[in-house]
């Protein structure tokens, strides 16, 4: 293959041409070699990831070709991507790669944290974030349900938030979606619009979140080893869920509102409804354990086996009620309960018996809120006093 390079045609270029062609041909061949070498290094880690299966989204690899996309290994990009805290070496390659990725992955692990607190909120443990890298603490070393939870709802966040920004036109290497058209769709309804990139957010998700995990080696039988089967399963069971909810939404045109053509295209779900599907899966989470040839299994074999939708656990949750640091369980003594539910949020479980306190607190909220012409809402600031009940 002709690649341009004067020396390279020549088997010896440097003995019979000039200084300055010596020079040139030096760097050429030194410039080759290492857009080789990082050609070797950012397919190297890449898993084969099969192109069929059940889901309505298919996977290939992401990675780009340098020698086409030069800008993508800017030297002056790679400190960036090195200095962020967290990111495992496969995660820094890909952050090189996609830079302008990085963002809308933030965004997806912070709606992702949002969610889960949201969900948690009634909880003895509410998905309290820690002042370090770990982000939730040392409550994620165990490989409880809570554990199983977050890693699928950071996972699910990640493809909403990179499959949006696709739709949205903020990625240089993914636009709107290109999925087929539904063969339920009435035959006079337009397939088109710009729908969500659930295809390339799928797959993206999967080669950035998972490259953690995929790049660790433990012996087979070993607790590493089942927690890792662990975290690859829950992972994709948080993508599967976004998968699930996406629908086809369509908007009407014609005279007058008449509706007489209509333009649909594929739609992500609001993203409580992910956070809802996945709180029941938590609720229903299968324990694990690894049997003799290294895979996991379910602990209760009465019960159906867990399929990719299901999230799975290792180990039992430590108590939430108190303050523990081995566990990272940061307890229930200050919380906030409902005196008079019965549910986790009352006072009677989230304070594990110990009681509460009753104190008067003054909050101030909207009222007498008015519509006003053409078109805002007005409303007015009261102050009110309540009682609350925090656990001793």
């Amino acid at each position: 293959m002709n690649l341009g390079l004067g020396c390279v045609r020549r088997p010896i270029c440097w003995p019979f041409g000039s200084v300055l062609d010596s020079r040139h041909c030096v760097f050429a061949l030194t410039l080759l070699t290492l857009l080789m070498q990082v050609v070797v290094e950012a397919n190297s880690w890449w898993t084969a990831v099969p192109k069929k299966t059940r889901q309505k989204v298919t996977y290939r690899s992401l990675a780009m070709n340098p020698l086409l996309i030069p800008e993508a290994y800017i030297i002056g990009a790679q400190p960036l991507c090195s200095q962020l805290v967290g990111l495992s070496q496969g995660q820094k390659k890909l952050c090189q790669l996609y830079q302008d990725h990085m963002q809308y992955i933030g965004e997806g692990a912070k709606t992702g944290i949002r969610e889960c607190q949201y969900q948690f909120r009634h909880r003895r443990w509410n998905c309290s974030t820690v002042d370090n890298s770990s982000v939730f603490g040392r409550v994620m070393q165990i490989g409880s349900r809570e554990t199983a939870f977050t890693y699928a709802i950071s996972a699910a966040g990640v493809v909403n938030a990179v499959s949006r920004a696709c739709r949205e036109g903020e990625l240089s290497s993914c636009g709107c979606s290109r999925a087929a058209r539904p063969k339920d769709l009435p035959r006079d309804w337009l397939w088109g619009g710009c729908g969500d990139n659930l295809n390339y957010g799928y797959r993206f998700s999967r080669e950035f979140v998972d490259a953690r995990e995929r790049e660790k080696s433990f012996p087979k039988g070993s607790h590493e080893n089942a927690r890792l089967l662990m975290n690859l399963h829950n992972n994709e069971a948080g993508r599967r869920i976004v998968s699930d909810l996406a629908h086809v939404s369509c908007k009407c045109h014609g005279v007058s509102g008449s509706c007489s053509l209509k333009t649909c295209w594929l739609q992500l779900a609001d993203f409580r409804k992910v956070g809802d599907a996945l709180k029941e899966k938590y609720d229903s989470a299968v324990a694990m354990k690894l049997n003799s040839r290294g895979k996991l299994v379910q602990m209760h074999s009465r019960f159906n086996p867990p399929t990719n939708h299901d999230l799975v656990y290792i180990e039992q949750s430590p108590d939430y009620c108190l303050k523990n640091q081995s566990t990272g369980s940061l307890g229930t003594v200050g919380r906030l309960c409902n005196k008079t539910s019965e549910g986790m949020d009352g006072c009677e479980l989230m304070c594990c018996g110990r009681g509460y306190d009753q104190y008067k607190a003054q909050i101030v909220e909207r009222c007498h809120c008015k519509f006003h012409w053409c078109c805002y809402v007005k409303c007015k600031r009261c102050t009110k006093v309540v009682d609350q009940f925090v656990c001793k």
